[in-house]
């Protein structure tokens, strides 16, 4: 089974939008397609940018909180013991390669790609929710 990073832009457009490859792959995620490995400061990105970002008439705090609560409970925890920043160019991801590389994940799944160039020295690929949707189909 694939171990994938959901990068937070991802899980905002699948939310914000059930026409798109992002809310496909929230689909997948309960289906049990793949697994998602999460840490402590990404959970708290996601509850946060969800929170300023998503529609407010939509989402409430309690939506919000019952989603992430949900994302804690099939994901895989994952402690941090070795940090490796500054290394990408936008500090605040940071701590996904450091997930990523924590957890031995095979995707970060992400629409910036231009933000993890650097990742495929470590081993890590950046790929968009489509691709990913893509390998899933290949392999069934």
């Amino acid at each position: 089974m694939k171990n994938i990073i959901i990068d937070t832009n991802v899980l905002i457009a699948g939310l914000q939008s059930k026409r798109g490859q992002s809310y496909r792959l929230l689909q997948l995620l309960y289906e049990s397609q793949f697994e998602i490995s999460i840490s402590v400061p990404l959970i708290l990105e996601y509850e946060a940018l969800l929170k300023k970002k998503l529609d407010r008439n939509i989402f409430s705090d309690s939506h919000i909180e019952a989603f992430i609560d949900y994302l804690c409970k099939i994901g895989r925890h994952i402690k941090i013991y070795y940090l490796w920043r500054p290394y990408l160019k936008d500090a605040f991801d940071d701590h996904v390669l450091e997930l990523a590389l924590a957890s031995e994940c095979d995707y970060i799944v992400t629409y910036n790609l231009k933000d993890f160039k650097r990742e495929e020295e470590l081993g890590i690929k950046a790929i968009t929710p489509r691709e990913f949707i893509e390998i899933l189909l290949k392999e069934e």
